[in-house]
């Protein structure tokens, strides 16, 4: 499999920041992948990181132990070759995301009115083999209708009722404009009434692109477009809550969930790598283009965390329907309000640097 010519050999010397990164996070969360690929291989993107190069870091890392920052850095060095990500010449660019925590309630309540759904009956997974041919070959899901298969409902008309909300709903809050960021975020920690916490994460989507609502404020003058970040738009919908149906339904994509467990409260939930995401340490990157377990060092300097410009390694471990782009990332902040806080407000051009593994890097020089 050969390297994509997106990907331009460097020397960790040209990584900004490289030298004052902690990279033991970073190497806790390359070993999550490593285990789960023992089990199940990850699927290699078209940039040509073949997963099956990965073998000689991932048993070195399942037989390790923790590392120290600078044992971990050493592994890094010594299993990998870094590569720009630079498609074009052109800069790439990161946006943040993080896992809510919300108050919900089991049971639909005069407060509690607006129902996390589970997945459907009717709802189908399509692939090229069962996909209609009429339909947009974008749609992974479908509905299946007296042996046919159709688009599914749309975010307007769950929202209305064509699905049973009472059979479905997996828990019930208290706000819409909460609701629809947990569909954005993917996941979500739900407090109840008893005080106990569970987790909800992603089980399968209405199969609609998705419209984000800052682009549709944007175009219709609501807010300026440099101006759009989370708390932007919750503003509005606060300011304008007669309004928000009229934002969010233009938005057709509708997100499906299913209880997970909380097994380290340190953590993420587990994201499409199927392993728990690492705050700050995990990915969210194009699937089509890049391989689950890839570390890559991003280099966003305009980006200010805990007083330092955001220079670290990560690690590939989920997806998302915007991440569109050899040089497009998301990067997860964590759980609660304070991550949400810092990945709402995140828009900024990044480097990025893919460490590809020796076998691969020896065939490109």
């Amino acid at each position: 499999m050969a390297l994509s010519a997106a990907l331009r050999r460097v020397d960790f010397a040209d990584l900004p920041g490289w030298d004052t990164d902690d990279h033991a996070a970073a190497f806790e969360a390359f070993r999550r992948c490593a285990h789960h690929a023992a089990v199940r291989p990850y699927r290699s993107g078209a940039l040509g990181i073949d997963s099956a190069a990965f073998q000689s870091a991932y048993e070195a890392a399942r037989r390790s132990g923790a590392l120290g920052p600078d044992e971990s850095r050493a592994f890094f060095e010594h299993h990998f070759r870094p590569f720009a990500v630079a498609p074009g010449g052109k800069a790439g660019f990161v946006t943040g995301y993080y896992e809510p925590i919300v108050a919900a309630s089991t049971e639909r309540t005069s407060t509690f009115t607006f129902p996390l759904l589970a997945r459907p009956d009717d709802l189908v997974d399509l692939d090229d083999r069962n996909r209609p041919a009429d339909m947009d070959p974008s749609f992974a899901f479908g509905r299946s209708v007296s042996g046919a298969i159709v688009e599914y409902h749309d975010r307007a008309a769950i929202e209305r009722g064509a699905v049973d909300h009472r059979v479905l709903a997996l828990a019930w809050l208290s706000d819409p404009v909460d609701l629809f960021f947990i569909h954005v975020q993917g996941a979500a920690r739900l407090v109840f009434g008893d005080g106990t916490t569970r987790r909800f994460t992603y089980a399968a989507k209405s199969g609609h692109p998705f419209t984000g609502p800052g682009r549709v404020l944007a175009g219709l003058g609501e807010i300026a477009p440099e101006d759009v970040t989370m708390q932007s738009i919750r503003a509005w919908f606060r300011a304008n809550p007669g309004r928000i149906d009229e934002i969010l339904w233009q938005n057709r994509s509708y997100i499906f969930f299913r209880e997970a467990p909380v097994a380290d409260p340190d953590l993420g939930p587990i994201a499409a790598a199927k392993v728990p995401l690492t705050p700050g340490r995990s990915l969210a990157v194009d699937r089509l283009l890049h391989t689950f377990g890839t570390p890559v060092h991003v280099d966003a300097p305009q980006l200010a965390v805990d007083g330092r410009p955001f220079r670290r390694l990560m690690i590939a471990q989920d997806t998302g329907s915007a991440i569109v782009g050899a040089a497009r990332g998301d990067l997860f902040f964590g759980s609660g309000d304070e991550a949400g806080e810092i990945a709402g407000t995140v828009r900024y051009p990044a480097g990025f640097y893919a460490l590809v593994p020796n076998t691969l890097a020896g065939r490109a020089q």
